[in-house]
């Protein structure tokens, strides 16, 4: 079993960048695939990005493409999500989200959530 924390949102202007972090414990975290979702107020909570257990391969939803990167540290057990070019569509409260199996853009294949982090981009 895996306890995910996230940190690092916040309130930032238009164009601004944050640097999102999710800590996991126990010490399995390599075996799990990861994935950033978010949900903004009355929408469905959807795939921002994804990544392997080895961090070899990443997918990304259309919309941030180009803007953010997802990465982990398995040692550090922890992976994060870099956004640049913040837009106010961006919006959402952001959460990590782990997979024992390979790594999907599929909310429903992902068994482990944190408690989420605001993010706020202002116009």
């Amino acid at each position: 079993q895996v306890q995910l924390v996230e940190s690092g949102g916040g309130l930032v202007q238009a164009g601004g960048s944050l640097r999102l972090s999710c800590a996991a414990s126990g010490r399995t975290f390599r075996s799990y695939a990861m994935g950033w979702f978010r949900q903004a107020p009355g929408k469905e909570r959807d795939i921002v990005a994804a990544i392997n257990t080895s961090g070899s391969r990443t997918s990304y939803a259309d919309s941030v493409k180009g803007r953010f990167t997802i990465s982990r540290d398995n040692a550090k057990n922890t992976v994060s999500l870099q956004m640049n070019g913040l837009k106010p569509e961006d919006t959402a409260v952001y959460y990590c989200a782990a997979t024992l199996t390979y790594y999907t853009n599929s909310r429903a294949d992902y068994g482990y959530w944190g408690q989420g982090t605001q993010v706020t981009v202002s116009s």
